[in-house]
């Protein structure tokens, strides 16, 4: 049985959000997108200079209503490809266990790319503004992410039927 909820995991400028919107047009899934999320909810009304809790506060809300819908497309066995950062082995294992309080599978998808290929990646994205840019990624965000970013271990990306992916999101 193919995982309800597959979550794509990579650091800033991995390609996440280029590999989840392929993969759920492969699997008829419905894909999450947090950072297209924020920028259209609250993006307008955000504080200058950004305050990490004020965005933290906002991607809470978010994810749970996200979680909320993802109940409802496995109720109609439609795939959920979550592409919410997943920063953090804590960010995963909440996840996880909200899917199995609900009796959900779970698979990681893990994209792994070196720092250096992803800052181009986010340098081109920031200048092309194409179909995948949600905001201007800065250096010093970027770092920020990056000191932040925990490679999920061997093990969460094996369990469930996921997968790493090369750096060119092939499948």
């Amino acid at each position: 049985m193919a995982a309800e909820i597959i979550l794509i995991v990579g650091s800033t400028g991995a390609g996440k959000t280029t590999y989840a919107r392929r993969l759920a047009e492969e699997l008829g899934g419905v894909r999450f997108s947090i950072d297209e999320w924020m920028t259209t909810l609250f993006w307008a009304d955000s504080p200058q200079p950004l305050e990490f809790a004020w965005t933290m506060e906002r991607i809470a809300r978010c994810e749970a209503q996200i979680f909320a819908m993802v109940r409802q497309l496995a109720a109609h066995g439609v795939p959920a490809l979550l592409d919410l950062g997943f920063t953090t082995k804590e960010h995963r294992d909440k996840f996880r266990a909200l899917a199995a309080e609900v009796g959900l599978s779970v698979a990681v998808h893990f994209i792994d790319v070196p720092a250096d290929e992803r800052w181009q990646r986010v340098n081109r994205r920031n200048q092309e503004r194409g179909e995948t840019y949600a905001m201007q990624v800065d250096r010093q965000m970027f770092d920020f992410m990056d000191a932040m970013w925990e490679p999920p271990l061997e093990a969460e990306w094996l369990d469930g039927g996921g997968l790493r992916v090369d750096g060119s999101g092939r499948l």
